[in-house]
């Protein structure tokens, strides 16, 4: 990469590098390379100690990757505000600080960020890929280097050869005997061309060479003094950001200290620990079991809605046949009415008929009498 590509590739990192948070920049040369999901956090910049959740849920972390300034970036967007924004460097170290959760320390956002993950698999894997791309950006940072030393140190050595001194104003734009043909000189070959012309073209030609040669000299001198100028005025902000470590670290060799102290107790949690676990499991069975007592609660819930059905259904049913019932029992009733008054009518019938019957009788027997009569007084007459 020549030396103006270079600088003006550092510069498009730093200017991408003082873009606030809420505001990331993904050109299309940019692309995702992994992703994962993890709950994010940031180191409490008033105490130093303490996390601040960035993210209310989990949300998806990307590594991204920019082929054409060979740059590593860790992206994470919570709706359209970005909570990570950091790019590897090859001094930045991730560390595991437990199973699930691992930190890394971004000097120039001046930050830590942290990351809470769901399973140690996927913490894993999260390390190994910022190890990976941090290995990948030492190398393109080296790389690129090599290029810089390469592209420069041919205009040095050039410029060694004949200046030996460092760039200034004059060995930059040249001395006046340097810039001014020498008249006197070329005045007398004028006067014999055939004997001096191949000199003079010579002479025309390296006066054109270091012409050019100077040229890019002030180009790179000037773009050297910006950078110069940039990397200066960044130097106060390091020195700040240098102290603020050191006080970190002091305030962390206490926290250690603390820790220390405090580490007779871990036989103490991590039996606490345990008998947590084994409450959850039991509780988890427990859990289970009552998940079936519901499945089977709800099942005789079903099983009952279908008898209270069939017993609306039955109820229905009997109404109707007590209603039917009472119908009956009313023709019933008036058809005893009916016989009963039949029966009176008839017994009362028998009655007059063995009256009659009686009656009938004595009239036939006094008929009979009165025969037997007549037929003794025809006899005896």
């Amino acid at each position: 990469m020549p030396l103006d590509s270079e600088w003006a590739a550092g510069h498009e990192e730093v200017s991408q590098e003082i873009l606030p948070d809420s505001l990331v920049l993904l050109p299309d040369r940019e692309q995702p390379i992994f992703s994962t999901r993890a709950h994010v956090f940031q180191i409490d910049p008033n105490t130093k100690k303490n996390w601040v959740p960035t993210s209310k849920h989990a949300v998806t972390v990307s590594y991204f990757y920019d082929s054409t300034r060979n740059v590593y970036r860790i992206i994470s967007l919570d709706g359209s505000k970005a909570i990570i924004n950091s790019t590897i460097t090859p001094n930045m170290t991730f560390t595991k600080t437990s199973q699930k959760f691992g930190q890394w320390a971004d000097s120039r956002a001046n930050t830590v960020y942290g990351l809470g993950f769901s399973s140690e698999h996927h913490l894993s894997k999260f390390a190994e890929k910022f190890q990976e791309f941090k290995e990948a950006a030492r190398l393109a940072k080296e790389k690129s280097q090599e290029k810089m030393e390469l592209t420069s140190t041919p205009s040095q050595e050039s410029a060694g050869g004949d200046l030996q001194s460092p760039l200034t104003p004059e060995s930059i734009n040249g001395t006046d005997d340097e810039r001014t043909p020498d008249v006197t000189q070329n005045s007398e070959p004028r006067a014999e061309p055939t004997q001096n012309a191949l000199p003079f073209s010579h002479s025309s030609a390296i006066s054109k060479h270091w012409e050019a040669e100077l040229a890019t000299l002030k180009g790179n001198n000037a773009k050297l003094t910006a950078a110069l100028l940039e990397s200066t005025a960044n130097v106060k902000q390091w020195k700040q950001q240098l102290a603020a470590y050191q006080e970190e670290a002091e305030r962390l060799h206490k926290r250690v200290t603390e820790l220390e102290c405090v580490s007779s107790q871990a036989n103490a949690v991590h039996t606490h620990k345990s008998e947590l676990n084994q409450t959850i499991q039991e509780l988890e069975e427990t859990l289970k079991e009552k998940e079936e007592e519901i499945e089977r609660l709800k099942q005789e819930i079903d099983n009952a809605r279908e008898l209270q059905e069939q017993r609306d259904s039955l109820t229905q049913k009997l109404q109707e046949v007590e209603i039917r019932n009472k119908d009956l029992e009313g023709q019933l009733s008036d058809l005893e009415q009916r016989l009963e008054k039949s029966q009176n009518e008839q017994e009362a019938f028998r009655n007059n008929l063995k009256t009659l019957l009686e009656i009938l009788d004595g009239k036939i027997f006094e008929l009979t009498e009165l025969r037997d009569n007549l037929a003794k007084l025809l006899e005896c007459s």
